[in-house]
């Protein structure tokens, strides 16, 4: 029951995860790296940014899978579900619920993409506090460590890189909006603060797991 109700909690991080993400993409002054290559894929193909990160994510639960092999284990494969909830909240809050709000003033969009990444640092933060499923870019990347000479860290930072440059390149070449803007600068410099300042509040917290799980059923 203890682990189902971690599971739980787990699951509604990852929905609201997808709220957050809905917001900093309808701020549209640019976003994190990984939200930039959904919302570049928005605009190349016409598919909805949320249906290109369940592609993306679960490309990455698949090459995590491969390295990993007999290592794979129940977690690993709830990051599936996990990945397709997420993108699914995405297209519903952007597309549906928040296309009916017209924001037509610079400050408007400033405050949905900081609000949005507030909203993210705190959620990701108490997926890291729970320790039962990461998201998927996470785990290819934790699983990489064993096979390439490199930290956890240096393989995420790299990651990044890759995907702004590869972003910047397909803007210029197919003549389509860039999304990497000032939002995605702004979320490289107050992001991993923000994660770590949530991560401290919630471990000093005094209640457990199962506690917490009771607190927002």
């Amino acid at each position: 029951m203890k682990e189902l109700k971690n599971y739980l909690i787990v699951m509604f991080a990852f929905m609201m995860l997808g709220v957050g993400c809905a917001l900093t993409l309808k701020g549209g002054i640019g976003v994190a790296a990984w939200d930039a290559l959904a919302q570049t894929g928005y605009d190349l193909f016409h598919i909805k940014a949320g249906t290109i990160s369940i592609i993306l994510n679960c490309s990455c639960v698949l090459g995590e899978l491969l390295i990993l092999r007999k290592d794979v284990k129940f977690t690993h494969l709830l990051q599936v579900p996990c990945s397709i909830l997420l993108g699914g909240v995405v297209n519903i809050v952007l597309y549906d619920i928040l296309s009916y709000i017209q924001v037509e003033h610079y400050l408007m969009n400033m405050g949905l993409f900081i609000i949005g990444t507030i909203w993210n640092a705190f959620f990701v933060a108490l997926m890291m506090h729970m320790d039962v499923v990461t998201t998927a870019l996470e785990g290819l990347c934790m699983a990489t460590t064993r096979i390439l000479p490199f930290k956890f860290h240096q393989i995420r930072q790299a990651v990044d890189v890759f995907i702004v440059v590869t972003i910047i390149i397909v803007s210029f070449t197919f003549h389509i909006p860039s999304s990497v803007r000032e939002g995605t600068v702004i979320s490289m410099l107050i992001f991993g603060p923000l994660l770590g300042v949530f991560m401290n509040k919630i471990k000093n917290i005094s209640f457990n797991k199962v506690t917490l799980s009771s607190a927002i059923k």
